[in-house]
């Protein structure tokens, strides 16, 4: 059964699922090991919210109160630098988690944006219930963990790939990480990921898709 409430001048619809309708709920079970009765908790505790394309889920400045898991669509993080230019941090599509975890954690004004990049939905899980679970059971608490450090390890491997690796080898790694995202994502989010212009990795695109035709000739 799904309910629909409608917030009074609000653009978005909260939708509240049963939990076996929830990609939120397989994600648990498969990559967590915790008592059940938890995942039920934390899944019908947790709201889910359509957007529509370009809305967003978190502005710069605001507080982030909620890690963002993608039931289906996709969304983007990103930051403006002095020129109003935009850097795009992490794209999450379906199955992804997704957050400002400085402002989450440190309870303070975002420092990016989260915008869907498609009509979305989106599971939002506010910290307080995370922390509460994490206090009550041994296999949450070592869940969210690891949740945090891969989220570290991942941040370090963006780094270091923006400060030496080339254009072609930031590209191979991201079509590594986002194998499905190519064709749902404009051009210029993809170079604004990899630190690159437009135009650059058109030429990085025709560069590699010679080297595989003379492979293959």
């Amino acid at each position: 059964m799904v309910y629909e409430n409608y917030l009074p001048g609000a653009t978005e619809t909260y939708l509240f699922y049963s939990m076996k309708h929830l990609r939120f709920t397989s994600f648990l079970t498969s990559n967590a090991d915790f008592e059940q009765h938890y995942i039920e908790k934390l899944a019908s505790q947790c709201m889910l919210r359509t957007v529509v394309k370009d809305e967003y889920l978190l502005r710069e400045g605001e507080e982030c109160k909620h890690v963002f898991f993608v039931e289906k669509g996709l969304l983007r993080q990103y930051y403006l630098d002095d020129n109003g230019k935009e850097h795009t941090i992490q794209f999450a599509p379906e199955n992804w988690l997704i957050s400002d975890r400085d402002s989450l954690f440190f309870q303070q004004g975002a420092q990016y944006f989260i915008q869907a990049v498609e009509a979305s939905e989106v599971l939002m899980i506010e910290q307080t219930l995370i922390l509460n679970l994490a206090k009550k059971d041994e296999g949450f608490h070592e869940f969210n963990h690891r949740l945090l450090h891969n989220h570290i390890r991942q941040l370090q491997k963006r780094i270091r790939l923006l400060l030496s690796a080339t254009a072609e080898e930031r590209y191979l790694d991201f079509t590594a990480t986002y194998p499905d995202l190519m064709l749902r994502l404009p051009q210029t989010m993809v170079a604004s990921y990899l630190g690159i212009a437009p135009e650059s990795l058109s030429r990085v695109r025709k560069s590699l898709a010679e080297k595989n035709q003379r492979r293959f000739s």
